[in-house]
Protein backbone atom coordinates (compact mmCIF):
# COMPACT_ATOMS: atom_id res chain seq x y z
CA UNK A 1 0.00 0.00 0.00
CA UNK A 2 2.93 2.40 0.68
CA UNK A 3 5.98 3.83 -1.90
CA UNK A 4 9.59 3.36 -0.46
CA UNK A 5 12.61 3.59 -1.65
CA UNK A 6 14.21 1.27 -4.02
CA UNK A 7 15.60 -1.80 -2.32
CA UNK A 8 19.21 -1.43 -1.17
CA UNK A 9 18.57 2.27 -0.88
CA UNK A 10 20.13 4.49 1.89
CA UNK A 11 16.92 5.77 3.82
CA UNK A 12 16.25 9.39 3.65
CA UNK A 13 13.63 8.90 6.63
CA UNK A 14 14.71 6.60 9.54
CA UNK A 15 11.83 7.54 11.64
CA UNK A 16 11.51 4.76 13.26
CA UNK A 17 15.26 4.58 14.90
CA UNK A 18 13.82 6.71 17.84
CA UNK A 19 11.07 4.60 18.78
CA UNK A 20 13.02 0.80 18.71
CA UNK A 21 13.32 0.72 22.18
CA UNK A 22 9.92 1.31 22.33
CA UNK A 23 8.86 -1.11 19.74
CA UNK A 24 11.76 -3.93 21.38
CA UNK A 25 10.07 -3.39 24.64
CA UNK A 26 6.04 -4.13 23.64
CA UNK A 27 7.03 -6.84 20.96
CA UNK A 28 8.53 -9.19 23.53
CA UNK A 29 8.69 -12.64 21.79
CA UNK A 30 5.86 -11.61 19.11
CA UNK A 31 6.85 -10.65 15.61
CA UNK A 32 5.97 -6.70 14.97
CA UNK A 33 2.67 -6.41 12.40
CA UNK A 34 3.49 -4.13 9.62
CA UNK A 35 0.71 -3.19 7.63
CA UNK A 36 1.36 -1.67 4.25
CA UNK A 37 5.47 -2.86 4.08
CA UNK A 38 5.84 -1.71 0.74
CA UNK A 39 9.21 -2.83 -0.22
CA UNK A 40 10.53 -3.28 3.12
CA UNK A 41 12.27 -0.49 4.43
CA UNK A 42 10.92 -0.14 7.88
CA UNK A 43 10.85 -4.03 7.57
CA UNK A 44 14.58 -3.96 7.61
CA UNK A 45 14.81 -1.34 10.16
CA UNK A 46 12.86 -3.49 12.92
CA UNK A 47 15.18 -6.72 11.84
CA UNK A 48 18.25 -5.03 11.93
CA UNK A 49 16.90 -4.41 15.45
CA UNK A 50 16.65 -7.62 16.31
CA UNK A 51 12.76 -7.96 15.51
CA UNK A 52 10.74 -10.74 13.39
CA UNK A 53 8.10 -8.81 11.29
CA UNK A 54 5.56 -10.05 9.54
CA UNK A 55 4.34 -7.87 7.02
CA UNK A 56 1.36 -6.87 4.31
CA UNK A 57 1.20 -5.26 1.20
CA UNK A 58 -1.18 -5.13 -1.72
CA UNK A 59 1.69 -4.96 -3.97
CA UNK A 60 3.09 -8.12 -5.49
CA UNK A 61 5.42 -6.76 -6.61
CA UNK A 62 6.38 -4.25 -3.51
CA UNK A 63 6.75 -8.19 -1.82
CA UNK A 64 8.49 -9.41 -4.08
CA UNK A 65 11.35 -6.66 -3.35
CA UNK A 66 10.77 -7.02 0.38
CA UNK A 67 11.85 -9.64 0.51
CA UNK A 68 15.17 -9.52 -1.63
CA UNK A 69 15.50 -6.43 0.87
CA UNK A 70 14.75 -8.47 4.04
CA UNK A 71 15.76 -12.02 3.30
CA UNK A 72 15.76 -13.35 6.77
CA UNK A 73 14.16 -12.35 9.87
CA UNK A 74 10.77 -11.31 8.04
CA UNK A 75 8.07 -12.69 6.46
CA UNK A 76 6.03 -10.99 3.43
CA UNK A 77 2.25 -11.45 2.33
CA UNK A 78 0.71 -10.26 -0.79
CA UNK A 79 -2.83 -9.17 -0.04
CA UNK A 80 -5.63 -6.21 1.09
CA UNK A 81 -4.79 -6.31 5.15
CA UNK A 82 -8.60 -5.01 5.81
CA UNK A 83 -9.58 -7.99 4.46
CA UNK A 84 -9.15 -11.29 7.90
CA UNK A 85 -7.41 -12.36 9.40
CA UNK A 86 -4.23 -11.27 10.15
CA UNK A 87 -1.46 -13.65 8.76
CA UNK A 88 -0.24 -14.37 12.55
CA UNK A 89 0.02 -17.79 13.93
CA UNK A 90 -3.18 -16.72 16.73
CA UNK A 91 -4.57 -15.13 13.15
CA UNK A 92 -6.52 -11.85 13.97
CA UNK A 93 -7.38 -13.40 18.11
CA UNK A 94 -7.48 -10.59 20.35
CA UNK A 95 -4.03 -9.73 22.18
CA UNK A 96 -1.89 -11.19 19.63
CA UNK A 97 1.01 -9.34 19.15
CA UNK A 98 2.54 -6.14 21.03
CA UNK A 99 3.01 -3.64 18.32
CA UNK A 100 1.75 -2.85 14.73
CA UNK A 101 3.35 -0.44 12.26
CA UNK A 102 1.11 1.23 10.33
CA UNK A 103 3.17 4.29 8.29
CA UNK A 104 1.35 5.75 5.40
CA UNK A 105 -1.19 2.83 4.73
CA UNK A 106 -4.15 3.82 6.41
CA UNK A 107 -5.31 6.80 4.88
CA UNK A 108 -6.52 5.33 1.64
CA UNK A 109 -10.44 4.03 2.51
CA UNK A 110 -13.49 5.47 3.20
CA UNK A 111 -14.08 6.62 6.82
CA UNK A 112 -16.14 3.49 7.98
CA UNK A 113 -13.54 1.05 6.42
CA UNK A 114 -10.82 3.16 8.50
CA UNK A 115 -12.65 3.22 11.91
CA UNK A 116 -13.46 -0.73 10.88
CA UNK A 117 -9.22 -1.44 10.08
CA UNK A 118 -8.67 0.79 13.70
CA UNK A 119 -10.85 -1.86 15.83
CA UNK A 120 -9.34 -4.44 14.06
CA UNK A 121 -5.65 -3.50 14.98
CA UNK A 122 -7.09 -2.55 18.53
CA UNK A 123 -8.29 -5.95 18.65
CA UNK A 124 -5.27 -7.60 17.83
CA UNK A 125 -2.86 -6.09 20.20
CA UNK A 126 -2.96 -7.05 23.91
CA UNK A 127 -3.36 -4.45 26.33
CA UNK A 128 -0.10 -1.68 26.40
CA UNK A 129 0.71 -2.90 22.95
CA UNK A 130 1.55 -0.16 20.84
CA UNK A 131 0.57 1.23 17.37
CA UNK A 132 3.09 3.39 15.66
CA UNK A 133 1.12 4.90 12.64
CA UNK A 134 2.17 7.58 10.09
CA UNK A 135 -1.09 9.62 8.49
CA UNK A 136 -1.01 12.45 5.24
CA UNK A 137 -1.41 15.91 6.95
CA UNK A 138 -3.95 18.35 5.37
CA UNK A 139 -1.34 20.09 4.84
CA UNK A 140 0.98 18.43 2.71
CA UNK A 141 0.77 19.97 -0.45
CA UNK A 142 3.06 18.86 -2.77
CA UNK A 143 1.28 15.43 -2.70
CA UNK A 144 -2.25 16.47 -3.18
CA UNK A 145 -3.43 17.57 -0.11
CA UNK A 146 -5.60 21.17 -0.49
CA UNK A 147 -5.49 22.72 3.46
CA UNK A 148 -7.92 21.89 5.90
CA UNK A 149 -11.37 21.64 4.87
CA UNK A 150 -14.04 23.88 6.01
CA UNK A 151 -16.08 22.59 8.83
CA UNK A 152 -17.76 19.83 8.95
CA UNK A 153 -16.34 18.68 5.40
CA UNK A 154 -14.08 15.17 4.76
CA UNK A 155 -10.72 15.35 3.23
CA UNK A 156 -11.34 12.54 1.17
CA UNK A 157 -10.68 12.69 -2.53
CA UNK A 158 -9.36 11.73 -5.48
CA UNK A 159 -5.41 12.53 -5.82
CA UNK A 160 -4.25 11.28 -9.86
CA UNK A 161 -6.96 9.26 -9.20
CA UNK A 162 -6.33 7.26 -6.07
CA UNK A 163 -8.07 8.02 -3.18
CA UNK A 164 -6.42 9.96 -0.06
CA UNK A 165 -7.66 10.82 3.17
CA UNK A 166 -6.00 13.78 4.87
CA UNK A 167 -5.96 14.24 8.24
CA UNK A 168 -5.05 17.30 10.69
CA UNK A 169 -5.24 16.71 14.04
CA UNK A 170 -9.01 16.69 15.33
CA UNK A 171 -8.95 13.65 13.16
CA UNK A 172 -6.48 11.92 14.06
CA UNK A 173 -7.45 12.11 17.61
CA UNK A 174 -11.29 11.35 16.49
CA UNK A 175 -9.97 7.96 14.88
CA UNK A 176 -8.23 6.86 18.00
CA UNK A 177 -11.38 8.38 20.17
CA UNK A 178 -11.38 4.94 22.21
CA UNK A 179 -9.69 2.65 23.46
CA UNK A 180 -6.37 4.24 23.02
CA UNK A 181 -3.92 6.46 24.89
CA UNK A 182 -2.40 9.05 22.86
CA UNK A 183 1.53 8.93 23.66
CA UNK A 184 2.64 10.89 21.05
CA UNK A 185 1.22 13.08 18.20
CA UNK A 186 3.32 15.20 15.38
CA UNK A 187 3.13 17.20 12.62
CA UNK A 188 6.09 16.48 10.76
CA UNK A 189 7.62 17.37 7.39
CA UNK A 190 10.01 14.42 6.03
CA UNK A 191 11.86 13.58 2.84
CA UNK A 192 10.90 10.15 1.98
CA UNK A 193 10.23 11.28 -1.49
CA UNK A 194 11.36 13.78 -4.18
CA UNK A 195 9.48 15.99 -2.62
CA UNK A 196 9.03 17.00 0.85
CA UNK A 197 6.24 14.66 3.05
CA UNK A 198 4.08 16.95 5.55
CA UNK A 199 2.63 14.13 7.73
CA UNK A 200 0.88 12.99 11.32
CA UNK A 201 3.79 10.42 13.42
CA UNK A 202 1.23 9.22 16.42
CA UNK A 203 2.07 6.46 18.67
CA UNK A 204 -0.73 4.57 20.59
CA UNK A 205 -1.23 2.70 23.55
CA UNK A 206 -4.03 -0.29 23.55
CA UNK A 207 -5.80 0.89 26.67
Amino acid sequence: MTAAAAPGATSTDPWLERWLPLVAERAGPDPVLELGCGTGPDSAVLVGAGLRVVGIELSAESVTAARIRVPQGAEFHCGDFREAPFPLPAGDAEGSVGVVVASLSLHYFAWDETLALERRIHRVLRPGGVLLCRLNSVNDFRHGASGPPPDGKDSFYLVDGVPKRFFDRTAVERLFAHGWRMLHLEELTVHRYEEPKVLWEAVLERT
